[in-house]
This record gives structure tokens, sequence and C-alpha cells, in this order.
């Protein structure tokens, strides 16, 4: 009998230890799970393209989709995203100066012409004195908005000021005395496209494209390819050498899915190598 209970113990070893190991071989495998947040459109769109590309690569693609500018950053940070794509530079570094988060970015991988649209106006002669200008709060595009207005003619900047840096405050010629406001969220302002009659408002692309705007048909003026506003892969700065991550960036710039953005927006967004953020 005492043997007889040696044996089943000795079997009962043998089994935890084959367990144990099957466990272990399911954490140290092959296949890689990243989490990415990302604008609905159209930056959960281009990566939903990548997903297949990922898998054959061993990593599996989580995609958390945002309808702010606010949360991707904050849960970047807490760890519950390994990365996030829906902020250019000049908005990733003012949110790293102001908020002090420890991210860096690994890599570009579009452009969102910034456009300025109105349901009324149909020309750019056709602006009237005192025409309302409505902007998002989002400081950081600001100065983008206004060296689309200035390039147009419309208002003169302080020379002395980075555009990328501008402000109202900065504008030093205006002419039509367009009265520029900026207190609504940038996901609200396509509703106000519709809702403000004889007025112009500047919204992003990816929302546009989500109001079943075209970019580059809607548009009254629009960015041109030459925009330093490049949409990136965002990251702690602890994980800017992660493997699976820099992989996500790679197929994000292969022929294939930089078809797929030229073909799918028809111009509207605007793909990039690395070489170029």
């Amino acid at each position: 009998m005492k043997k007889l209970l040696v044996f089943v113990s000795f079997l009962l070893v043998l089994v935890l230890a084959a367990c144990g190991g099957s466990d272990e071989g399911n954490g140290s495998g092959d296949t890689k799970e990243i989490t990415v947040g990302a604008s609905s459109t159209p930056h959960a769109q281009i990566l939903e393209q990548a997903k297949p590309i990922l898998e054959e690569k061993g990593i599996t693609l989580n995609i958390e989709e945002y309808q702010d500018y606010v949360l991707p950053n904050d849960d970047l940070e807490s760890g519950t995203l390994d990365a996030n794509y829906f902020q250019h530079i000049p908005y990733l570094e003012t949110q790293i100066k102001e908020i002090g988060y420890d991210f860096t970015h690994i890599g570009g991988i579009h452009i969102e012409p910034m456009g300025v649209y109105s349901k009324n106006i149909k020309s750019i002669d056709d602006i009237n004195d005192g025409t309302e200008v409505i902007l998002s709060r989002s400081v950081a595009d600001h100065g983008r908005v206004l060296a689309l207005f200035e390039r147009e003619g419309l208002i003169k900047l302080d020379e002395s000021i980075d555009k990328v840096d501008a402000t109202v405050d900065d504008i030093i010629e205006n002419p039509k005395n367009l009265k520029f406001s900026a207190d609504v969220d940038a996901a609200l302002l396509p509703e106000l496209y519709y809702s403000e009659e004889n007025a112009l408002v500047a919204i992003n692309t990816n929302y546009a494209i989500g109001a079943e705007l075209n970019p580059l048909e809607d548009a009254l003026f629009i960015e041109g390819e030459e925009s330093p506003y490049v949409n990136v892969i965002a990251v702690r700065s602890e994980d800017k050498d992660n493997e699976a991550l820099n992989t996500l960036v790679d197929v994000l710039h292969s022929k294939e899915i930089q078809d797929f953005i030229i073909e799918e927006f028809d111009g509207a967004v605007v793909p990039v190598g690395g070489d170029e953020a």
C-alpha cells in the first residue's frame, strides 16, 4: 500500500509539472499581443488593415477606439494601452510639455490636412466683414489654422512668432475683422458646420470624414501635402524599442497599407514614410 501511495504521488508530481510547463509555454510563445488606442476615423480603419499582416508575424493587434483627444494619452500613461495612434507631433509635444507624459513617438504614418468649411460661404471672395471663425479649443491646432488663413491672405501673423505656436493674439492684420472663437471640442466641429450659417469652421480631417464630408471637395480651403502635422504612433519612452510596436510601424509603412490609405480616403489622408516624421 505504501509503495502504491508513493507511485501515485510520483504521478501527481509529473502531472503538475506538465501543467506548469504548458502554462509557461503559453506565456512565452511566439504570439505577442499589443493594444493600440485610435480615433475611429481614419486611424482605427488603417489599423484594421494591418491586423492580418501582423497576425502572420505572430502579433495580435487589439484596437481600442476613442472619440476624444484626452483619454488616449491618459490610458497610454496608465498602461491600459501599449501605444496610441490619433495625434500629430505638435499636439504630442504640447501634451508632453503641459502634462509631463514620458512619451515619445516611433514613426509618422500619415497627414490629415486641416480644412476650413462653411455651409453657406462658397468662395473666399464671399467671406463678409466680421465673419465668425470657429476653431477647436485644442491650442496645438491654432497655429495650424491661422497659418492657413494667412496663406489665403485673410490675416497676417507676427513674423517673429513660430507659426506652429501662433495664437489669435499674434494676428497683426485682419482686414475682414474675422471673429475667431475657440471654445469647443474638436469632435463637435462638424455639428457646428451643419448648424452655423455664414460661419467658417476649421475641422480636423478625421472628424470631417466621420461626418461624411469630403475634405478635397467640401473644404473652402485646405492644407497641402507639405503640412508638418504628421500623425504618429506614440508610446511610453520605455517602450520605444519594443519589437512588436516597431513591427506595427513597419507594417503601417508597407506599400500595402499606404496604398490602402491612398485608395480608401482619395487623397484626404496622405501616407508618409518613417523618414518623414
